[in-house]
C-alpha cells in the first residue's frame, strides 16, 4: 500500500491512499489538535466534511478540486461542519444523506443542540440543502459505485458506504476501532451490534473509519468487536439479573472513571453504555 502525508497544519493533515485522500481535522487547543475527526475525498466526492472549526481550512485545501457531491454518514457536528461553506462556494454541489438527516442539515443549530464539550471541540455547523438516500441505493461516480447502507445505532440517521468492486467500507462512526468502555447518551448499543453484523457480511478489503486508523483486516476486526460487545452485554444482563445496580456494573466491568466522562460532564460515560445494554430488557417490560 502506498500512502504518505501530503500536508500538515495546525488543524488539517491529508494522507494519500492512491484513489482516496483522507483528511484528519481538529480544533487546536493548547497547541495540539483535540478530538480529531476524519473525512475522505474520492473521485470528486467528499465523504463527510469534518467540523465547523476546520471548515475554512478544508475549503481552502479543496479549492483546486472539482467537487461534485458530499455524502454524509450522519449528522453529528464533527461530520457536517464544512457542508455549508462548500455548498455556498460550489455551484450545484449535491449533498446526500439518510432521510432523517435532512431536517438536521437544513438547520443544525435548531435541531441539534450541542453540549458544551461539543461546542468547544467541533462548533456549530451552518445549514445546507440535501437529498435523501434510500437504503441500498447506488451512488455512481466516474470510477466507483458506492452502496448506501443504513446502519443505525450511533445515530438514527447513520449510513455506511460500500464500494463493492474494491471492498472498501466507509464506516463513519459505526466502527472506529477499539473496545468501547463508554457510550454517549442517545446511542443504541444493540442497534450498533446489529449494524456491525450487517456490514461484516459484505465483501470487505479495507475499512475507512470516521476517525482512527484505516483497517486492513476489516472483517476480523469487526467480528472481534461484535464478539466483545455481545459478551459484555451478556455479562451486564447477568449481573443486573443478580440485583446489581448500573453504577456497580459499570465499575466492576469497565473500571474507574474515564477522562472522557469528566470532559463531557457524564454525557459520554460507562454508565450510559451499561444503561443502553439494559434498555432492551426495560423496554420489553413496558
Amino acid at each position: 500500500m502506498h500512502h504518505g502525508v501530503l500536508k500538515l497544519s495546525k488543524m488539517l493533515k491529508s494522507t494519500d491512499y492512491r484513489e482516496i485522500v483522507r483528511f484528519d481535522l481538529a480544533r487546536t487547543l493548547g497547541g495540539r489538535g483535540r478530538y480529531w475527526t476524519t473525512c475522505y475525498l474520492v473521485d470528486r466526492t467528499m465523504i463527510d466534511t469534518g467540523c465547523a472549526f476546520t471548515s475554512k481550512e478544508l475549503d481552502s485545501a479543496l479549492r483546486e478540486v472539482p467537487i461534485e457531491r458530499i455524502i454524509n454518514t450522519h449528522t453529528h457536528e464533527d461530520h457536517i461542519g464544512a457542508n455549508g461553506i462548500l455548498q455556498n462556494r460550489i455551484k450545484d454541489l449535491e449533498i446526500l444523506a439518510h432521510p432523517l438527516a435532512l431536517p438536521v442539515l437544513s438547520d443544525p443549530c435548531f435541531t441539534q443542540p450541542l453540549h458544551p464539550y461539543r461546542r468547544l471541540f467541533w462548533g456549530w455547523p451552518t445549514s445546507s440543502n440535501a437529498r435523501s438516500l434510500d437504503d441500498m441505493e447506488l451512488i455512481e461516480t466516474e470510477q466507483f459505485s458506492f452502496r448506501a447502507i443504513y446502519t443505525p445505532g450511533h445515530s438514527p440517521d447513520h449510513i455506511c458506504l460500500h464500494e463493492q468492486n474494491r471492498g472498501w467500507l466507509f464506516s463513519g462512526d459505526l466502527f472506529v476501532g477499539g473496545y468501547d468502555r463508554a457510550l454517549r447518551a442517545g446511542y443504541d448499543i444493540w442497534k450498533i451490534i446489529d449494524s456491525l453484523k450487517r456490514v461484516v457480511r459484505l465483501p470487505l478489503t479495507r475499512l475507512f473509519p470516521g476517525s482512527a486508523r484505516v483497517r486492513e483486516q476489516p472483517v476480523q476486526e469487526i467480528m472481534s468487536k461484535i464478539d466483545y460487545l455481545e459478551d459484555l452485554g451478556n455479562r451486564v444482563q447477568e449481573l443486573h439479573g443478580k440485583g446489581w445496580s448500573k453504577s456497580q456494573i459499570a465499575r466492576h466491568l469497565l473500571g474507574k472513571t474515564m477522562w472522557v466522562e469528566i470532559v463531557t460532564l457524564g454525557h459520554f460515560s460507562r454508565y450510559n453504555l451499561i444503561r443502553s445494554f439494559l434498555r432492551q430488557n426495560e423496554d420489553s417490560r413496558r
